[in-house]
């Protein structure tokens, strides 16, 4: 009788021992299954980062690429003035400014405007389109057209610039010779309302030409 109490014991005993050994081998499992799965996670999410750190890094890149040609101009005043300015470069891309701006909301003049007031347009956020009498009719009737349906963008007649044709924006600038060029419609379509303006939103309907 003792001895069959004693056996049984010891089968209970060995039983628990065997079923605590197989509850500690399955935590010791879920535990390397979650350490495996947070570490696939963690891996995915770090990729994932990189992946879009990387597309926005191209992206920028892409939307910081100069156009073929295109000169740029940094650090440039943006000091109010009563007086007549002497810009650097010409047309005129940035700097000191009369306190009036052009009115630039698909604007197109027969005559030369006031540079320093132009300016102040490109301070706005606005593409100045100008040309000589080297342009052809059919390049100015083309490019006025353009700007008429174009809000914040003005045009002008301007005899001091080397080509035929110059867009101008703030701290950027271009010369072609035809209205047809491509470069024309991706100068209006990356710097209207450009990542350059330094006053993106400010009015470009009022202004005056006096």
């Amino acid at each position: 009788m003792g001895s069959n109490s004693k056996a049984t014991k010891a089968d209970r005993r060995a039983r628990i021992q065997e079923m605590r050994r197989a509850e500690q081998s399955r935590q010791k499992r879920n535990r390397l299954i979650t350490i495996t799965a947070s570490a696939v996670i963690l891996a995915g999410l770090a990729g994932g980062g990189w992946y879009l750190s990387h597309s926005v890094n191209e992206k920028n890149q892409a939307k910081s690429a100069l156009i073929r040609g295109e000169k740029t101009w940094s650090h440039l005043s943006r000091t109010h003035v009563q007086k007549t300015v002497d810009y650097p470069m010409s047309p005129p891309a940035g700097g000191d400014h009369n306190p009036v701006w052009v009115p630039c909301d698909a604007k197109v003049y027969t005559r030369e405007v006031p540079k320093e007031k132009a300016v102040h347009s490109l301070e706005h956020g606005a593409v100045w389109i100008t040309y000589t009498s080297k342009a052809s009719k059919a390049d100015v009737g083309q490019l006025s057209r353009k700007v008429a349906k174009t809000p914040y963008s003005f045009m002008s007649p301007y005899k001091d610039q080397s080509a035929p044709i110059t867009l101008t924006a703030w701290g950027h600038q271009i010369g072609v010779n035809k209205a047809s060029d491509p470069r024309v419609n991706e100068f209006l379509k990356k710097y209207v309302q450009g990542p350059q303006t330094p006053e993106p939103g400010a009015s470009c309907s009022a202004g005056g030409m006096q």
